[in-house]
């Protein structure tokens, strides 16, 4: 199809050309020039083909005396770019003396002066040099100013002034004028300096930017929530504030995880329980049932029962059996404790599980073994390993209990793990 419409575009042009060409020889037209003398007749085309000749000797003339210089300036150009690749492969690889060496050399052609000195400011941050870094931003900011304000933010919450890095970025934040990789900082330096209605103002906008992933603003967003319910000052501001929060950031298991602890220490233990069943109802989180199983109360039996209907769902899941556990050390149902909580330590040792079997051994009157079972929970807790426990004297017969249970899907198909 292509063929034709070439075939046909050519026709059109000689078509064209053949009455053009007659059209100007019935009357090629008379051009007289005189000048001091000279004299100069010719015709209309004949005069039009000697501009366009003098105009192309003229721009060939002009070309010629331009190259030497043109080719300082492609040279000098190539040279700033390799440069730059060079500093921003250095940054990269830690070699952040050679980086900022590189890309000052970098930010002498104009185009590349402002991402240039950008990544040198950066580099001398890591390399340790904070006055080198200041000194790049303000030549920076004269060809990227809200980069540069960005960076500097940046650079002063590394070095511990999150209060300057807030002051700084506020004025933009207030006029909504900061760009995304702003308010990232904005909420980090507001987060850092313990102004957390800042910070929460910055969530919705930092959003809306997409310069975070969906996992990256998640962990930011329950971090600040959570950080903002943990200062809440008393049961009713706490309740206030969670009123006040939109559903979906009601639902972040480590907001609820948080309001739950928060309402529990203020003695609001049934608000507490409330939000964390409807959580596990919605999704099963073992974060929030390991609050669940450790806040107090006085329904223990209704719990254990619930639980132990949770156990036929979840029959592998570490921190559910160490929540059976602590409830059934609260009962004083210490056979049903010792196994829950060692089938929870056989799947995920855990300094927690470690302390509520020392709690079942000591309610037995076992204080050997629960001073054994202490040491491993605050071995866990360091980091260390933690040590077999001994086996017990009264014991007639080896536990041959599966430590875990196959788990299958509505189907009877066997779930695959990991």
């Amino acid at each position: 199809m292509r063929l034709w419409r070439w075939l046909l575009l050519l026709v059109v042009v000689a078509a064209v050309a053949a009455f053009g060409w007659h059209w100007v020889a019935a009357d090629p037209g008379y051009v007289l020039l005189r000048m001091r003398g000279w004299r100069v007749e010719t015709t209309v085309v004949a005069a039009v083909v000697l501009l366009l000749l003098a105009w192309a000797v003229l721009s060939l003339a002009w070309t010629l005396l331009r190259w030497p210089f043109g080719a300082l300036s492609r040279r000098h150009r190539r040279l700033s770019q390799q440069r730059l690749g060079e500093g921003l492969v250095a940054l990269i690889e830690g070699r952040h003396g050679d980086a900022e060496r590189d890309l000052n050399r970098a930010s002498r052609l104009d185009s590349l002066r402002g991402p240039a000195l950008l990544a040198s400011a950066e580099a001398a941050s890591r390399r340790g040099e904070p006055g080198r870094a200041l000194e790049a931003l303000d030549r920076a900011a004269q060809h990227a100013p809200q980069a540069a304000r960005v960076l500097r933010a940046r650079l002063l919450r590394r070095e511990g002034k999150p209060n300057e890095a807030l002051a700084l970025l506020a004025p933009e934040a207030d006029k909504g004028s900061l760009i995304p990789g702003g308010w990232r900082e904005l909420a980090q330096a507001a987060l850092e300096s313990g102004d957390l209605r800042r910070a929460r103002t910055a969530l919705e906008p930092l959003q809306k930017s997409g310069a975070l992933g969906t996992r990256a603003y998640a962990a930011l967003e329950a971090q600040v929530l959570t950080a903002t319910l943990q200062a809440a000052p008393d049961g009713a501001a706490l309740n206030t504030l969670w009123s006040q929060l939109p559903k979906a950031q009601r639902r972040v298991p480590a907001v609820v995880d948080a309001y739950a602890r928060k309402a529990a220490s203020f003695g609001l233990a049934l608000p507490a329980m409330d939000e964390l069943e409807s959580a596990l109802r919605r999704e099963w989180s073992p974060q929030l049932i390991e609050t669940w199983g450790s806040l107090a109360g006085d329904d223990l039996e209704p719990r254990l029962r619930r639980a132990e209907g949770w156990l036929d769902v979840h029959p592998n899941d570490a921190p559910l059996l160490l929540a059976l556990g602590r409830l059934c050390v609260r009962l004083k149902l210490w056979g049903k404790a010792q196994q829950y909580l060692q089938r929870s330590l056989e799947l995920t040792p855990t300094a927690a599980a470690w302390e509520a079997r020392g709690d079942a051994f000591a309610g037995q009157g076992d204080a050997a073994q629960a001073q054994r079972c202490y040491r491993n929970a605050l071995a866990l807790a360091r980091g260390d390993t933690a040590t077999p426990l001994a086996p017990r004297a009264n014991v007639g017969q080896p536990d041959t209990h599966p430590i875990a249970i196959e788990e299958r899907n509505e189907h009877g198909v066997p779930r695959l793990k990991g």
